[in-house]
């Protein structure tokens, strides 16, 4: 088991869909990939900066999901990170209402030296800069660096991006972000462009639709478990990660079949995240639950087929 870093947010969002709205509430990549991480009881540390407005439950409820906040910077005379979004009705697309940077602005990422020696890092989604800025600081290589990014990265700083994806083992972004990336609409395309850029291993989010792992020629498809209603989908993405990240992080393998493993965690975690607004859900989920939803996945794409004799010719 090794140790797991997590860089990324710690914010307040608020969120209007069309089934109701939220003041402000937890958010924050950062926050939604170390509840994740948890489930698998690896030693996780968060970098990230909030404001003197951060409510100290907030930071107790991460520290009690044995998460090391030694590399969360408080600016006491600062304001948190804050997004406000509004989710149309496939819940697919959204529009950004407000996004007031306050402390993220000039945050200066320091990775606590207990963690510098770190197996695993999980960039999540910040400003490319600050992201190489962390694997700057790692004492030795991570033998896994995952990077998540998105298009606004792409459009206002494509070579700082560019040159961050190329220190990374595995790039996690939606389709629509790949193919804005590379140029190309197949999505089988765009992987092996990705893949020339750097990362060995290459994570297409396709929400609803499931996520596709690519690693050479090599592709994994794991389906999305079908559920009755979406509450709010903010914080999937960064919900598949830490689950990704965290069961690599507890088993200590990163083979491209232990990925597939891990690729079904992040799905069926993140099929939870979505039920509530914000991290509600993720707050209280018990690992009956998750194993529960894991036997719903297992049966949701196990199947026996024969092959008549000139199928099999």
């Amino acid at each position: 088991m090794g140790k797991l870093v997590i860089v990324g947010t710690m914010a307040f969002d608020a969120i209007e869909t069309p089934f109701g709205k939220t003041d402000k509430i937890l958010g924050g990549a950062a926050t939604f990939i170390g509840l994740a991480a948890s489930h698998f009881n690896v030693d996780t540390a968060a970098v990230s900066v909030v404001g003197g407005d951060f409510p100290q439950k907030y930071l107790d409820l991460l520290s009690d999901k044995n998460i090391d906040l030694s590399g969360v910077e408080i600016v006491k005379d600062g304001k948190t990170f804050f997004w406000s979004g509004r989710y149309h009705n496939d819940m697919n697309s959204r529009d950004t209402l407000a996004t007031e940077l306050n402390t993220l602005a000039d945050f200066d990422p320091k990775v606590p030296d207990a963690y510098k020696d770190a197996e695993i890092v999980m960039l999540g989604n910040l400003h490319p800069l600050i992201q190489s800025s962390v694997l700057n600081q790692m004492t030795q290589k991570p033998k896994l660096a995952i990077l998540d990014t998105m298009n606004f990265w792409m459009d206002s700083t494509l070579e700082d991006l560019l040159n961050v994806i190329k220190r990374v083992d595995v790039i996690t972004i939606n389709d629509e972000e790949a193919r804005q990336l590379t140029g190309e609409y197949s999505l089988v395309l765009a992987a092996r462009k990705i893949h020339a850029m750097g990362p060995k291993y290459v994570v297409l989010k396709k929400g609803e639709h499931g996520a596709l792992l690519f690693h050479d020629e090599h592709v994994f498809y794991a389906p999305a478990l079908p559920l009755e209603e979406v509450f709010d989908p903010t914080g999937a993405g960064d919900t598949f990660a830490g689950g990704f990240a965290g069961y690599l992080a507890k088993t200590g393998d990163l083979s491209f079949e232990n990925m597939k493993n891990a690729i079904i965690y992040g799905s069926t975690l993140a099929s939870f995240c979505v039920e509530k607004f914000g991290t509600e859900r993720m707050v209280n989920l018990s690992s009956i639950e998750v194993h529960q939803r894991l036997m719903q996945f297992k049966q949701l794409t196990k199947f026996d087929i024969e092959l008549t004799e000139s199928q099999r010719a």
